[in-house]
């Protein structure tokens, strides 16, 4: 990290923080910190200081008309901006929001009757319980939340907690409606989660790990990217989903690349015109 108009000096800290001198001042930078937007009211001052409350993060108060970009870096290596619009990301090189996108066309095509790809491999119905191991900005957890019904249970898992943040604030915005399983949104690594739940804990036990190679994409996607656990879904973990698993593990995965393949899973018939594949696995023998 390059600091301008300063002299400074790393020192040891706790692996959640980092600490400089700057001008004769001890400053410690946080890995995430909530804010506002500029337009600041007593309303929202107190929306953010929640927000802050609910993911363990602290709470930057922010004049109006402020700007945050001398805070990313000094203050904070990202940003959680509440405002009027709901949630923001920000680091110093762009931002995102939580956004439905596809996710609300495939609940729509869903209520319409049209089959939706992950619904089929899965097979999830009314009442199942479904642990989205990879939750990122909930597109399929929000899918599954439908196929389930209100009867039926969603648990997100999010290592990320910056990501975690963005998908928790926007399923508190987004009304998912009546047809609809809740979604909780859980700060956690899937492979050490994992290992806490009993046998046979979840109808379905979902991943869609983040591609090695991606293909072109927008701005806010590589953001995503660079917040987004890359770690491979490695042979030990896929077994202790199976092991959790009642009825399917199931994969998402992309034709460009052999990641399914490296896990012994054979692709599902699917359509031609996406570069997504989905594989899928039973549960592992009774123990």
């Amino acid at each position: 990290m390059t600091w301008r108009g300063a002299s400074w000096m790393a020192e040891s800290v706790a692996p959640s923080l980092r600490a400089w001198w700057m001008r004769g001042r001890r400053v410690t930078l946080v890995p995430l910190a909530v804010t506002t937007s500029t337009k600041v009211d007593a309303a929202l001052v107190r929306e953010a200081r929640a927000v802050a409350a609910r993911w363990g993060v602290p709470f930057l108060p922010r004049r109006a008309k402020e700007s945050v970009a001398p805070w990313l870096g000094t203050k904070a290596a990202a940003l959680l901006v509440v405002g009027g619009d709901g949630v923001t990301l920000w680091d110093a090189e762009g931002s995102f929001g939580f956004h439905a996108g596809m996710a609300h066309l495939r609940r729509m095509r869903l209520r319409a009757g049209e089959p939706d790809a992950f619904v089929r491999v899965a097979e999830l119905r009314a009442g199942d319980s479904v642990l989205d191991c990879t939750l990122g900005l909930a597109q399929d957890a929000m899918v599954a939340s439908l196929a389930v019904g209100p009867s039926g249970r969603v648990v997100g898992l999010e290592r990320s907690l910056a990501l975690g943040a963005v998908a928790g604030e926007g399923l508190r915005r987004y009304a998912l409606g009546e047809d609809s399983g809740p979604i909780e949104v859980v700060h956690a690594d899937a492979r050490e989660y994992l290992k806490t739940l009993p046998s046979r804990a979840f109808d379905v036990v979902f991943f869609d790990p983040m591609f090695a190679k991606p293909r072109k994409s927008q701005p806010a996607f590589d953001m995503l990217r660079r917040f987004a656990e890359h770690a491979p879904l490695t042979q030990a973990t896929l077994e202790e989903a199976r092991r959790v698993a009642r009825r399917w593990v199931v994969v998402k995965g992309a034709k460009y690349t052999d990641d399914l393949r490296k896990l012994g899973l054979e692709d599902e018939p699917g359509s031609r015109f996406t570069d997504v594949i989905w594989g899928r696995v039973g549960p592992s023998a009774e123990l």
